[in-house]
């Protein structure tokens, strides 16, 4: 009977020792859930206000910028600075977020350090973009509003943010280029002198006078008035080709006005030289005979017909000794 009465107590105290043990976790289960739903909550109202003061400082900073007379007309210089301001917020926030949870700063500054090799190795296409982008910031070979070509791409600069130079071309297509590629491309800014000169390759013929088909290339681009005055228009001949005689009109007018002066320059050259009786020949080409026109044709030229009229088909036009023939029959 006292042995079963020690292990009834023994079996009680276990129970109750147990129960307490449960009790405990229990307790620091619930404080460590309160702990972390209170900072859930303070991180998550960190990230809302990180949004809010991410877009409050980027309009502070446009607005700010604004007012300065070296950014009040360069948009391309205003636009990325608000984005590496929003840039920045938002990491200020990111890093307070995590920290709020828990997370110690050192430990993510030593982890981003000990992985930076293997960051860039990854993320080397995206990081060189955003290198070139400062660069293009700070060199600004164009601005938002000009029109470019950049690798056979031509069209409007829309945008420059830290990845991409955004462009709108003549057919309102949004083109996105790398910044990597375009830094490392040929850049042609082609609205970026306030003037431009137009070439136009225009051929007459051969027989037709090349003093007169000047004076009316001439003419008829200063009859266009969006064409500058100073410097004059210009043509002269630049090329002598198998059937015609080609010449270069140059003309200038204001960049904006390029295009449509280019087209009614076309169209008043080929008005004005269809006035003065100029042909503009098409490509052609003439037969000349080869020695006297009334010599035979010699066998070999004959083709089928005069192969099948042949005795010996095979003979190529040379003529062979019957007995040859015979044999080779």
């Amino acid at each position: 009977m006292s042995s079963s009465a020690a292990t009834l107590d023994t079996l009680i105290a276990t129970g109750q020792q147990a129960v307490a043990v449960d009790t405990v976790m229990l307790a620091k289960l619930t404080q460590i859930a309160g702990d972390f739903a209170v900072n859930l909550s303070i991180a998550l109202i960190i990230f809302a206000a990180t949004i809010f003061a991410a877009r409050w400082a980027a309009g502070a900073t446009r607005k700010g910028l604004s007012r300065v007379r070296g950014f009040r007309h360069d948009p391309t210089v205003l636009s990325f600075a608000v984005q590496v301001v929003r840039v920045i917020v938002f990491l200020i926030g990111f890093i307070a977020v995590l920290q709020r949870l828990g997370v110690q700063t050192t430990s993510i500054i030593a982890v981003l350090g000990a992985a930076s090799l293997a960051v860039g190795l990854a993320l080397q296409g995206t990081l060189s973009n955003v290198a070139a982008g400062v660069m293009l910031l700070v060199l600004r070979p164009y601005r938002v509003g000009d029109l470019v070509n950049i690798g056979g791409n031509v069209g409007k600069v829309q945008r420059l943010d830290l990845f991409f130079t955004q462009l709108s071309d003549a057919n309102n297509v949004k083109i996105m280029a790398p910044n990597g590629k375009v830094f490392g491309d040929i850049i042609l800014n082609l609205s970026g002198q306030k003037t431009r000169r137009m070439e136009l390759k225009i051929s007459v013929g051969y027989r037709d006078s090349l003093n007169l088909a000047r004076e009316a290339l001439v003419g008829a681009a200063s009859s266009i008035e969006a064409v500058l005055p100073d410097p004059a228009p210009w043509a002269g001949v630049t090329d002598l080709l198998d059937s015609s005689v080609e010449m270069t009109l140059a003309a200038w007018a204001k960049s904006e006005d390029y295009w449509q002066a280019r087209a009614d320059v076309f169209q008043a050259a080929k008005e004005a030289l269809d006035a003065a009786g100029i042909e503009i020949p098409f490509p052609h080409q003439v037969a000349v005979p080869y020695g006297d026109e009334d010599a035979p044709i010699p066998k070999a030229a004959e083709g089928l017909h005069g192969l099948r009229g042949r005795t010996n088909p095979r003979s190529a036009g040379f003529q062979t000794h019957p007995d040859e023939d015979q044999n080779e029959a």
